[in-house]
Formats: C-alpha cells, structure tokens, sequence
C-alpha cells in the first residue's frame, strides 16, 4: 500500500492529485529560490504572515500549505507525500482527495492564525500532511476493512512518532501538525462511509 512501484509515467496516470500537488511544490520552490529580487517577492507574497492575515490577506490560510522553506523542507514534505498521498487518493479519489488535503491544511493554518501571535509566520505542507495521517487513523477505527492491520499499525505508528517529533524538533508549527491532524481525522470520521 505504501511501497511505490510504479514508473515514473505510471504514478502520474494514477495519482493525478498527488502530482499536481508535488509539482506545485517544487515549481514554488524552484521560483522562490532563484537568486533573482522577485523570488523573494514571492516567497513573502504566498508565506502564512498572521499580521497580513489579519488585515484581510486570507489566501495566506491556503498558499503556505505550497510554499517552503529550503530544499531538505520540499523534499521531506514532498516525499512524505509520495509515500501516503496514493493510497488515499486511490481509495477517495482525486477530488476527495484533494479535499480532504487542503481542509486540513486550511484548518492547520486557520489554528495558527488563531493561536499564535500576529508576529508568527509559517510555511510548509505539514498540517495537510498531517491531514492524511489523521484520515488514516479515522479508517484504523472506523472502517477497519479499507486497510489491512500491518498497515493500520504502521499508520498509527508513523503519526505517533511524527507528533513526538513535531514537540522535539526546533522550528515546527505544533499548532498546525495538531490540528491537521485533527481536522484528518474529523474529515475521516464525518465523511467515511459507514458499513
């Protein structure tokens, strides 16, 4: 479920979503990284700043779920991804998918406004990521038949780890891993189809 076996050509037929999502990340990587004056225009256009949210920049709840900080940031983001967007994707479909995705990055964003100071800002897919983790957990408890009970362990156990390390790591959005998580795992909970 987890394992990617699929040719290059082969991942992007099946998992349009995942894609879109990956290529979006690495082209405003790509962008923001040039050593050109309007990169860093962009970088401080798309950041989640709560000072400019407050005064009415509200795509800024949307466009850090995109935008990153550096190289190893993307890459994580983007791999972590590559390893739990598919069978999510396959099993929802892309616009679920997709939905899910950016509400609970939306969500993660939307609490770092809210609890953290107007000074606070953030990027990173993180939150949304955390989605996925919290949609997975959802299936682990309530729809048990969509994955096997290897898989469900390994589920629970890399969010488990991923929220220990999001409390020991240096320059984390606490606020965001928790509540993408949350909002995950509520999606999963009002959404997934009883048996």
């Amino acid at each position: 479920m987890f394992t990617r076996t699929e040719s290059f050509r082969e991942f992007i037929r099946l998992y349009p979503a995942v894609s879109i999502i990956i290529l979006i990340h690495l082209l405003l990587y790509i962008m923001t990284a040039l050593p050109i004056l309007p990169s860093l225009q962009i970088f401080e256009l798309l950041s989640g700043v709560n000072l400019y949210i407050a005064e009415g920049e509200y795509w800024r709840l949307v466009t850090p779920i995109f935008v990153h900080s550096g190289f190893p940031h993307v890459l994580f983001n983007s791999f972590s991804i590559v390893l739990f967007g598919p069978a999510l994707e396959q099993i929802l479909g892309k616009f679920k998918f997709l939905t899910v995705y950016l509400a609970a990055g939306i969500c993660a964003n939307l609490a770092t406004f809210l609890l953290e100071p107007l000074t606070y800002m953030h990027v990173g897919a993180s939150g949304a990521i955390f989605g996925l983790f919290g949609y997975y957990i959802a299936m682990s408890i309530f729809r048990k038949d969509l994955l096997t009970k290897e898989n469900s362990q390994l589920i629970i156990t890399i969010a488990a780890i991923g929220v220990a390390m999001t409390f020991i790591q240096e320059n984390i959005n606490v606020t965001a891993h928790i509540f993408g998580l949350l909002a995950g795992f509520l999606a999963g909970r009002l959404t997934l189809p009883r048996l």
